[in-house]
């Protein structure tokens, strides 16, 4: 095992936070931009709540299996032999790592990939807010919303590629992290969101809910006015007709 764990140690290609700028931030920016042409808050406040929804419940998963599984990172044994000479237990054969705790703690972290987690948790959610905005499945075969839609998943892909690259997580890390991102991020949205195929893909639920309740409220206010009752009344020695409202005539006889 030790053997398969002697790649390089090197630095994060992609910094730790420089994820929430693109995973969170950047989203947020789009949300604001939207919310600033169309003047709905609605859409804003679940854009920013669906999107923090999705990165925490992703990183308390995310955390929770690394903290459970322990697997060893790619550069593992340069993490527990700095100096290069590899120490066993001749009974157990157990390691004997010499290296700083902290850097051996870390090392035992691999599994899932948080950077992927997290990336795809924020940019996954954001493929999917696009794709109802700029009605991507409408089925007019628009290529280039697509490759707006799926310009987020690249980029996460490419935060994915790098600690496979940099040698701090395996394939198997990244694709299970990108995995529990995108499925926690599709989760988050539907709950605030319509499918983006849907006709009223465009606005949350909640503001979808609430031009229902308006509209209503409105049908049972026009039902509630009462309709004047008409007849009809000759007028002699005038050869014509008069129209009167027998429902007042009632009401202000009832009333005398």
């Amino acid at each position: 095992m030790m053997t398969d764990l002697r790649y390089p140690l090197k630095g994060n290609t992609v910094p730790f936070w420089a994820v929430p700028i693109f995973g969170i931030i950047l989203p947020w920016a789009i949300f604001f931009g939207i919310y600033f042409k169309k003047k709905n808050f609605y859409d804003l406040h679940h854009g920013i709540l669906g999107i923090l929804y999705s990165v925490l419940i992703t990183a308390v998963i995310t955390d929770a299996i690394k903290d459970g599984v322990g697997r060893p990172r790619p550069d593992f044994f340069w993490r527990c032999f700095p100096d290069g000479k590899d120490v066993y237990d001749n009974i157990t054969t157990g390691v004997i790592c010499h290296g700083e705790k902290s850097v051996i703690k870390e090392g035992h972290k691999s599994f899932p990939s948080g950077h992927t987690s997290w990336s795809f948790a924020g940019l996954g959610f954001l493929a999917w807010y696009l794709a109802g905005k700029i009605t991507a499945f409408d089925r007019r075969g628009h290529i280039a919303k697509l490759c707006i839609v799926f310009l987020p998943l690249l980029i996460a892909a490419l935060v994915a590629v790098s600690r496979v690259d940099d040698y701090w997580h395996h394939w198997q890390d990244v694709f299970a992290g990108a995995l529990i991102g995108l499925t926690v991020a599709s989760f988050c949205y539907l709950q605030f969101f319509p499918y983006p195929f849907d006709a009223d893909a465009f606005w949350p639920h909640a503001y979808t809910v609430q031009l229902a309740e308006e509209r209503n409220s409105r049908n049972a206010n026009s039902y509630s006015v009462r309709p004047t009752e008409i007849e009809t009344v000759n007028i002699p020695g005038h050869g014509g007709i008069t129209l009167r409202d027998t429902l007042n005539d009632v009401e202000s006889g009832s009333r005398s």
